[in-house]
C-alpha cells in the first residue's frame, strides 16, 4: 500500500450508493396492477360450482422493495462484495431513518438486506403521515457517505501526507412520492444544506468530506393515476450536488426503470443470447429455441462501443422501455471447447430475469462445467465467434475472444498491415536504419556535455527529414552505387571540406551519366507498362536530389555549398529549357495574332455586306438574289474590293471561303454567302437558249444574217421590232 501513496486514487460515484425507501403510509396503497392468482385453466373456471379467485394487487411498497432488491441483486452478482468496489446501503425512512446495513464487507449481501426488510415490514395506514418525511432518510444518506469504506480508509492510511484529502464521491437513490415541483426543490435544498453541515463535522470528526454527490429522485405513483411530475435530466445544483428526477408508475414500470438505472449507474450493458436449444417441459422428446438476456460490464463489448453496432456487424435491439441489448447467437463449434482460446477479457454475468426457466437451464448448464461459444449474427460471410460463456469457481463469466490475429501466431506479413496491398517497402534499408540508430548504455555524462538521449534524437531527426518508405517512391536511394556517399554524408551534423568534395563528385558523376544517356537503375516493381522515358527519369531524379539537399541545407554552411553546387550545374540546362519554352511561346503568340487579324478582317467584310444588303431596296434585293450585278451596290462593292489592298496572309479567295471551311469554324461572310447561294439556286430559272447551246453560251439573233424567203422588205421591220423589244 505504500507504493500507492504517491498515486492519487479517485473513488467514483458508484463506489458508495445509498438506496432510500419511503416507508410512509402512502406506500401501502395498491399499485394499480393486478396479478391473476388463480392457476386453474379457463375451462375449469367456467364449470358450475367453482368460484374463481379474485386477482391480487400489490402495494406500492411491495413493488418498490422488489425493484430495489433486483437492483441490489444485479450489483452483488456482477461485483461481488469481496471485491469491495461497489457498495450498497439501504435506508428506510418514515418518522425516522433506519439503516439496514453498513459499508462493512460482511453486511454487503442481498440476504442481509432482505432480512432487514422483513424485520421492517410493510407500512401501516395508521401511522402518522404528517410526521413521515423523506428528509430524515436524505440526512442519514449524507451522514453515511461521510463514513469511509474499507478501501477508502486503507487508502487514507497509506498516504504519505495524512492531511491530503481523499476524493469521496457517492450516489443517493431515493424512491418516494413527491407532491409538486416545489417539493423537489425543497428536497434539493435540504440535501445541499446537509452536505455542507456534515462536511464541516467530518473535518473535525476525522471522517471523509463529500467531494460530490448525485441525487436520483424516483417519483412513483399507482398505475393509471395522474402523474404531474416530469422527468428532469441530470443538472448541477452546486459544486457538491447534482440531481435528476425520474417519474414512473409502479408495478412493472418501476422495475424496468431500476433495471435501466442499474446499467447506467454501474457501467453495465445487456446481451441477449438467441437460439438456445432446450427441451420442452411437457414433451421431453421435442426441443425449441429460447432467448436469455444477461447483464455484464460494458468492457465486454468494448470493440462494439468503439466501432458502433452497424459497422462492426453486431445486432442491437431495444425493448419498450428503451433498453438496448446486443444480440449474440448460440454456436456449437466442431472444435474442442476445452482447448485454450485466445481471450482478451473475462467479465462476470447475471441473468436479467433470474427466475425464468430458460435462464435457470442456461445457468445450470454452465455450472456443470460446460462452455458455450457465441457468434456474431451476420447476413452473409463466414461466422465469427467473438464470445464464450464458461464458469470458474462457481461463477459464470463472459469471455471476449480475439477476432483478429493472435500474438501467439506467426508474425503477419508486412503486406497485411496498414499499407494494405503495398508490398515494395524498403525493408532492407529500414533494417539498416534501425541498426544505425540503436541505443546503448552510457555512463553519466559530465557537465557541459550533451545528453546521449538528446543527441540520439537529433540524429534521428536529421536522418528522417527525407526517407521514402516505398521503393517505387524513390530513385536516388535505389542507385546507391552511383550516388554514394552523398546520402550518408548529407545527414551528418557537420561536413568537412573533403566531404563536400565527395558530395560534389557524386553530383558530377550523375551529370556524366545523363550526358552519356545511360539508363537509371530503376526497379520494375511498382510500375506498370513501359514506365517513364529516360529524360523523364532524369528529371525525377534531379528533382528528388534537390528535395534531399534542400531538407539538409539549413544544417550547416557546407551543406548549403552542396546544394549550391547542384543548382549551378543544373542552371544552364534549366536556362536552355526556359529559352526554348519562351521561343515556343513567342511563335504561338505570332500565329495567334495572325489568326486573329484574319478572323477580324473576314468579320468586318461580312458585316459590311450585311449592312449593304439592309440598305438595298426591294428591286435591288431581288436582283441581288437572282445574281444581277447591274446596280449601284454591286458597283460599289467591286470598287471597294479593287481599291482595298489585299489582306496579308489571306491564302484563300472569297469564292473559296464561301464554299469551304479553311482550318477553323466558318466565318460570318461564309455563312451569309452560303445562304444567298442557296436562295439563288432555288429561285433561278435557266435561260432556255443557254440550256440548248454549246459551251453554256447562247447565241442571240441566230436568223439575222440569213436570207428571208419573204424578201428584203421584212428586214427593216424585224430590226424595228427587235429595237422595240425590251
Amino acid at each position: 500500500m505504500a507504493a500507492e501513496g504517491n498515486v492519487p486514487k479517485i473513488f467514483p460515484s458508484s463506489h458508495k450508493t445509498v438506496v432510500i425507501l419511503d416507508h410512509s403510509p402512502f406506500m401501502s396503497e395498491p399499485c394499480g396492477q393486478t396479478v391473476d392468482f388463480d392457476i386453474l385453466p379457463k375451462q375449469s373456471r367456467a364449470a358450475p360450482g367453482i368460484i374463481p379467485l379474485a386477482p391480487l394487487a400489490k402495494s406500492l411498497w411491495t413493488c418498490t422493495v422488489e425493484a430495489a432488491s433486483e437492483y441490489a441483486r444485479v450489483v452483488y452478482d456482477v461485483y461481488p462484495p469481496r471485491s469491495r468496489d461497489k457498495l450498497l446501503k439501504f435506508v428506510i425512512t418514515d418518522t425516522e431513518a433506519r439503516p439496514l446495513n453498513s459499508w462493512v464487507e460482511e453486511e454487503q449481501s442481498l440476504s442481509n438486506v432482505l432480512q432487514g426488510l422483513a424485520v421492517v415490514g410493510p407500512p401501516s395506514e395508521s401511522d402518522d403521515a404528517e410526521n413521515c418525511s423523506v428528509m430524515h432518510g436524505l440526512a442519514m444518506a449524507v451522514e453515511s457517505l461521510c463514513e469511509g469504506s474499507e478501501k477508502q480508509l486503507e487508502h487514507k492510511a497509506s498516504l504519505a501526507d495524512p492531511e491530503e484529502p481523499v476524493v469521496n464521491k457517492g450516489r443517493v437513490v431515493c424512491i418516494t412520492t413527491v407532491k409538486s415541483q416545489g417539493h423537489i426543490q425543497m428536497l434539493e435544498e435540504c440535501m445541499q444544506e446537509a452536505i455542507v453541515q456534515h462536511n464541516k463535522i467530518a473535518e473535525a470528526a476525522d471522517k471523509l468530506p463529500i467531494t460530490h454527490c448525485e441525487l436520483v429522485l424516483i417519483h412513483t405513483v399507482p398505475v393509471g393515476a395522474d402523474n404531474n411530475i416530469q422527468d428532469e435530466p441530470n443538472k448541477e445544483v452546486s459544486s457538491l450536488l447534482s440531481c435528476e428526477v425520474h417519474s414512473v408508475h409502479s408495478g412493472r414500470h418501476i422495475a424496468a426503470k431500476l433495471a435501466l438505472l442499474v446499467q447506467k449507474h454501474f457501467h453495465l450493458t445487456s446481451t441477449t443470447i438467441t437460439g438456445i436449444p432446450m427441451k420442452e417441459e411437457q414433451n421431453a422428446s421435442t426441443s425449441a429455441n429460447y432467448d436469455v438476456e444477461i447483464l455484464h460490464s460494458k468492457d465486454a463489448h468494448i470493440e462494439i462501443l468503439k466501432m458502433g453496432y452497424d459497422s462492426s456487424g453486431f445486432a442491437c435491439s431495444k425493448d419498450s422501455f428503451g433498453r438496448e441489448t446486443v444480440i449474440l447467437k448460440w454456436c456449437t463449434p466442431k472444435t474442442n471447447i476445452i482447448e485454450l482460446h485466445y481471450c482478451t477479457g473475462a467479465y462476470r454475468i447475471t441473468p436479467a430475469d433470474v427466475n425464468s426457466r430458460p435462464s435457470s437451464c442456461l445457468t445450470n448448464f454452465l455450472l456443470n462445467g460446460r462452455a458455450v461459444m457465441l457468434e456474431q449474427p451476420r447476413k452473409s460471410g463466414s461466422k465469427v465467434i467473438s464470445h464464450m460463456l464458461a464458469s470458474h469457481g462457481g461463477e459464470i463469466f463472459l469471455h471476449c475472444l480475439g477476432t483478429g490475429r493472435s500474438p501467439l501466431e506467426d508474425p503477419p506479413s508486412i503486406s497485411e498491415g496498414t499499407g494494405g496491398r503495398v508490398t515494395d517497402y524498403r525493408i532492407t534499408d529500414y533494417g539498416d536504419f534501425m541498426k544505425e540508430n540503436r541505443l546503448m548504455p552510457f555512463p553519466v555524462p559530465q557537465e557541459g556535455h550533451i545528453l546521449p538521449a538528446k543527441e540520439a534524437t537529433a540524429v534521428l531527426e536529421r536522418t528522417t527529414r527525407y526517407w521514402p518508405l516505398v521503393i517505387s517512391d524513390t530513385i536516388i536511394f535505389n542507385m546507391a552505387s552511383h550516388i554514394d556517399p552523398l546520402p550518408t554524408l548529407i545527414t551528418k551534423a557537420e561536413l568537412t571540406e573533403d566531404e563536400v568534395v565527395e558530395c560534389q563528385k557524386s553530383i558530377y558523376h550523375l551529370v556524366g551519366m545523363e550526358s552519356r544517356s545511360e539508363p537509371l537503375p530503376i526497379p520494375a516493381m511498382g510500375t506498370r507498362g513501359k514506365g517513364p522515358k529516360r529524360d523523364e527519369q532524369y528529371r525525377q531524379m534531379w528533382a528528388e536530389l534537390d528535395t534531399l539537399l534542400r531538407a539538409h541545407a539549413s544544417t550547416s554552411v557546407n551543406h548549403q555549398k552542396v546544394l549550391e553546387c547542384l543548382q549551378e550545374i543544373r542552371r544552364p540546362a534549366e536556362e536552355a529549357k526556359e529559352s526554348s519554352r519562351k521561343a515556343g511561346k513567342k511563335e504561338e503568340v505570332v500565329v495567334k495574332e495572325e489568326r486573329v487579324m484574319t478572323e477580324q478582317s473576314t468579320a468586318e467584310l461580312a458585316w459590311q455586306e450585311i449592312q449593304r444588303y439592309k440598305a438595298m431596296s426591294e428591286r435591288e434585293r431581288s436582283d441581288f438574289e437572282v445574281g444581277n450585278t447591274n446596280n449601284d451596290h454591286f458597283r460599289h462593292r467591286q470598287q471597294t474590293e479593287v481599291s482595298s489592298p489585299p489582306i496579308k496572309k489571306l491564302k484563300t479567295s472569297l469564292e473559296d471561303s464561301q464554299g469551304k471551311q479553311q482550318g477553323g469554324p466558318p466565318s460570318l461572310l461564309a455563312i451569309w454567302t452560303s445562304r444567298i447561294n442557296s436562295k439563288y439556286a432555288s429561285r433561278h430559272c435557266e435561260f432556255a437558249g443557254r440550256l440548248t447551246a454549246e459551251g453554256n453560251k447562247a447565241e442571240l439573233y441566230v436568223n439575222l444574217n440569213k436570207d428571208s424567203t419573204n424578201g428584203t422588205s421584212d428586214k427593216p421591220t424585224s430590226v424595228k421590232q427587235e429595237k422595240r423589244g425590251p
